[in-house]
């Protein structure tokens, strides 16, 4: 499972954005959450999801806003689950832990972590799959105002035709808007990064089970 903790960035010289941001999050991802996302001290918030591509999109999501630091953990989560997220343990809880407090010192505000493995090779991996979503939410935060807007109204499925009559531009423009923004390198990401972080998922899963069969020996 995917455990997502976020921390509010200078959250002394600002108002709390917790409760907002758990509303929005519940709004375009309520059926991605295992247990209803929680504020689990003052400014942090921790959310638990099943499967990776609603974990991908929750931190694009949790990213763009610009307020948040996010630590992911990936790992076994003990069952039953309680009734709500602030009460849940397991090994992600404790990766999304050491996640987010190293996230609050990376260029990107991201960080991923898993339990450790004993031959290293599933943290290993989990290094180089954060390096590879640092780089995708690097080139997101530096995309401006204008392909930002552009980008949304082509996701929202509109046609370039469409786009340049809403935003009163030319067709030509807002062509330039969406390679400037450079969204199409980022959607031919999109697969392969949701698709090693399932692998995570797998691999620490495996690797739990393994274990618990190493000890019922």
């Amino acid at each position: 499972m995917f455990v997502i903790t976020a921390d509010q960035i200078d959250s002394r010289h600002d108002r709390d954005r917790a409760s907002d941001m758990i509303n929005e999050l519940m709004l375009r991802h309520a059926e991605a959450f295992m247990l209803p996302p929680d504020q689990t001290s003052g400014d942090e918030i921790q959310l638990l999801v099943g499967t990776a591509a609603d974990a991908f999109a929750v931190v694009l999501d949790l990213h763009r806003t610009g307020f948040w630091s996010v630590g992911v953990g990936i790992g076994p989560v003990r069952t039953p689950l309680p009734a709500t997220t602030r009460q849940a343990t397991g090994d992600a809880f404790i990766a999304a832990r050491a996640a987010v407090t190293r996230a609050k010192r990376s260029e990107a505000r991201f960080a991923l972590d898993t339990p450790p493995a004993p031959d290293r090779r599933g943290a290993s991996t989990g290094a180089e799959v954060e390096a590879l979503v640092t780089m995708l939410l690097l080139l997101r935060q530096r995309r401006s105002n204008e392909g930002w807007e552009a980008v949304d109204l082509l996701e929202s499925g509109l046609a370039q035709t469409a786009i340049a009559r809403t935003l009163g531009i030319s067709t030509a423009a807002v062509s330039q808007r969406v390679k400037s923004a450079q969204w199409k390198v980022e959607r031919a990401a999109h697969p392969a990064l949701v698709r090693l972080l399932d692998n995570l998922d797998s691999d620490t899963l495996d690797s739990d089970t393994s274990e618990m069969d190493g000890l019922r020996r």
